[in-house]
């Protein structure tokens, strides 16, 4: 069946030199790009990972940031409202002072200038009923 002859150890030489040969050319060179693409990507996805995780770190940051910035505005706003409607309450307090100083001040001026024309009414009045009674009853000697 088989023939062992000078032959075989030749065949066995050819095949640990093909074998060594392939390793050394192909097999070595494509684990050293496999490992080298496999570290690649690990770094990668570990650096990905930390980023990732920075980021949401930061967003959680800037979301509580901004949820304090809301509070202290509405704080603010809050605080301007409360002023700005103690200030009205204040001028609309001293709007009705005013008017109502005005109003008394219309008022004694007017009674003052209502007694006036009494007493310039009673005066024509007098001057109208002597003038009557002199047509009427003559010249009347001055005393």
């Amino acid at each position: 069946m088989f023939d062992f002859d000078a032959t075989l150890p030749f065949m066995a030489l050819q095949f640990l030199l093909l074998a060594a040969l392939l390793n050394a050319i192909f097999y070595k060179p494509l684990t050293k790009v496999l490992d080298d693409r496999d570290n690649y990507i690990r770094t990668n996805t570990l650096e990905a990972r930390e980023s990732l995780a920075k980021a949401e770190r930061l967003a959680t940051e800037y979301e509580q940031q901004l949820a304090d910035a809301r509070r202290q505005s509405q704080a603010t706003v809050e605080a301007a409202q409360l002023e700005a409607k103690k200030i009205t309450a204040e001028k609309i307090a001293e709007a009705q002072k005013e008017a109502q100083s005005q109003r008394e001040q219309a008022s004694v001026e007017i009674e003052q200038q209502k007694q006036e024309a009494f007493r310039t009414l009673e005066q024509q009045v007098d001057a109208l009923s002597r003038q009557i009674l002199e047509k009427l009853l003559g010249p009347t000697p001055v005393r």
